[in-house]
């Protein structure tokens, strides 16, 4: 295993370090937040290392200089056990904060294998049991995932949860105390949000402005069923002009794609991908929704209130309720019902609210304020601010 730098050699800080735990990276926004952690972390001067199978990731450019990059390579199983073991035993952070369940339960092993005195912390970031049960889990496998992640949870140091909602769950399968699970927001609004929002987009529909557009974001899969979005917009559609882009890729583009097709909107539907900077499609956007079955805490409606984009979303466990206070800075939704969401949205289409309000709602979600949320949570205190 060889620590290689994102761009140049990183000074040796001769302090106690944090090494956030990403193995299993992907392009989701489990991984951006982690990005976004360390760059909030690194602002505070504190030394980061960012673990992690190898350096061709997305979102790995968006690391800052100073934090330090360790591919663990292109391994699995005793072969990347081993080499997050090394890395423990010889490079010794005071926390390992990991995220997912993969990367918990791999954290637990090579700190046991390792014999590491370090703090393990575990950020939780969707509702399991609302997870479990969507996905059409059987009573025994849910069990069985449950007990394992009591396991892990109940091994961890300390327990972050991305929302109430996730934090009440997380005590409840840990058989611990709700108290004993810390609340954070997600470091979501990094500094560099409005600057990135003002690049321009390269699609049609956004130079010609005379059709109101809606958007959705997110992987295209169960979790944030489209078809939801893609029925209440042919609903919509059914009385008024509108278009409707969704950004993400995923297994259920075709069936998307078709479903459009059947429902005579597919002329008026875009799903140009995934695209690394999605923000000047949401900023002029003339709504934002969000249709999934389950959350932990979507970053996307956090980013569309931000931005100032009017947006609904489904009332599902958990977060939506908690970013939109109720209904106070959107409409909330039943999971599943394309007839309410429809009219929601042509509600807020109708009478868009003030972008002021709206960025309101999501003031703790900035990269810094959740960045010291976590170091208090963790026992650091910040050193410096970027020059």
């Amino acid at each position: 295993m060889t620590i290689r730098p994102v761009r140049k050699t990183a000074p040796v800080i001769d302090t106690p370090r944090i090494a956030l735990f990403a193995p299993s990276f992907e392009s989701g926004g489990v991984e951006r937040m982690l990005v976004n952690l360390a760059c909030g972390f690194s602002d505070l001067g504190v030394a980061v290392d960012f673990v992690i199978k190898h350096a061709e990731e997305p979102y790995i450019d968006l690391l800052p200089w100073d934090v330090r990059l360790v591919p663990l390579g292109r391994v699995d199983g005793k072969a990347l056990i081993q080499s997050a073991t090394d890395y423990l035993r010889h490079e010794r952070p005071a926390v390992l904060l990991s995220s997912k369940a993969e990367n918990d339960r791999l954290a637990v092993t090579a700190r046991g294998l390792a014999q590491a005195d370090l703090v393990h912390a575990i950020r939780v970031p969707v509702h399991v049991s609302n997870q479990l049960a969507m996905k059409g889990h059987n009573r025994l496998r849910q069990w069985l995932t449950k007990r394992e992640l009591r396991r892990l949870f109940r091994s961890a140091d300390r327990l972050i949860a991305v929302s109430r909602g996730v934090a009440d769950d997380t005590a409840a399968i840990a058989h611990l105390p709700p108290e004993r699970v810390s609340v954070i927001p997600n470091p979501v609004i990094t500094p560099q949000l409005a600057e990135r929002a003002q690049e321009t987009v390269d699609h049609p529909w956004f130079a010609d402005r005379s059709l109101p557009l809606v958007l959705g974001m997110g992987r295209l899969g169960r979790q944030k069923n489209f078809a939801l979005l893609i029925e209440a917009f042919a609903r919509l559609r059914a009385e008024r002009p509108a278009r409707l882009v969704i950004l993400g890729e995923g297994r259920y583009r075709a069936r998307l794609e078709a479903q459009a097709a059947a429902l005579g909107v597919a002329d008026d539907v875009a799903l140009p991908g995934f695209t690394a900077n999605p923000y000047p499609w949401l900023a002029r956007a003339n709504l934002f929704v969000l249709s999934s079955d389950w959350e932990g805490s979507p970053n996307a409606l956090t980013e569309a209130l931000a931005l100032g984009v009017p947006s609904v979303a489904t009332d599902c466990r958990s977060g939506p309720r908690e970013i939109l206070a109720g209904g106070r800075y959107g409409p909330l939704v039943p999971p599943g019902d394309a007839v309410e969401l429809a009219a929601a949205m042509a509600r807020l289409l109708a009478a868009p609210p003030d972008p002021r309000l709206l960025r309101e709602a999501v003031t703790e979600y900035t990269q810094a304020a959740s960045a010291e949320r976590y170091l208090a949570a963790l026992g650091f205190h910040a050193r410096r601010e970027r020059s």
